[in-house]
């Protein structure tokens, strides 16, 4: 997993609440349990004129022209500012791969579905959660300022516009160590490779018979 200690990026505004896991990705592509190549279907159903499917090339498909990631000024956003409850729904750990490959590493909102939230730090995502009035106000800034930007600051939990307002948010501390060390919970494991060589090697003189 790719660490994720600062990030100063363009931010793109998705300005529904309750947006679901199913709106973040599709039932139809949940066939496939890889973690890449998702970023294309994200939000594909509000993306799209069509209906997507797994493994179609988009690059021609006809696109909605007032949907917030076809829009020109938000090319390139790797800051996605949300509404409340935030991926609620099913717990598809797609929606976060979906985001993710898209090129989103940050989504701001003033609350999470549990879920969601538990699979964003997971992947590599960070989630923020930030007070009402405060996402109100960089919704209001980011459609007033085209090129919109964002400074992440994970070790300083802290949000800053490019007005220098900076506000503070919450992460638990194993949570944070786990994000600024790329460590998802096969790396964590794997900390305690020679621990695990140990006891396998003293298993196999204790109990041979079970290898």
């Amino acid at each position: 997993m790719q660490a994720f200690t600062h990030l100063n990026a363009l931010v793109a505004p998705m300005d529904r609440a309750n947006v679901d896991t199913d709106a973040i990705i599709p039932k139809q592509f949940l066939k496939s349990i890889k973690r890449t190549g998702y970023g294309p279907f994200l939000f594909d159903e509000w993306r799209y004129e069509d209906r997507g499917e797994p493994e179609m090339d988009c690059t021609h498909r006809p696109k909605r022209a007032d949907f917030v990631l076809n829009q020109p000024r938000y090319q390139g956003a790797q800051i996605l500012l949300a509404r409340e409850n935030f991926g609620c729904g099913s717990s598809r750990e797609h929606a976060p791969w979906a985001i993710l490959d898209y090129g989103f590493s940050c989504v701001i909102a003033p609350s999470f579905a549990d879920i969601f939230y538990n699979n964003c730090f997971k992947n590599g995502i960070l989630p923020i959660v930030l007070d009402d009035a405060i996402v109100d106000q960089l919704f209001k800034e980011c459609a007033a300022v085209e090129g919109y930007r964002l400074d992440i600051g994970l070790q300083t939990q802290s949000v800053t516009t490019p007005s220098g307002h900076s506000f503070g948010f919450e992460i638990e501390a194993f949570r944070k160590h786990c994000l600024i060390n790329g460590l998802d919970d096969i790396g964590l494991t794997l900390q305690e490779a020679d621990s695990i060589k140990s006891y396998e090697a003293n298993r196999q003189q204790s109990a041979p018979w079970l290898f």
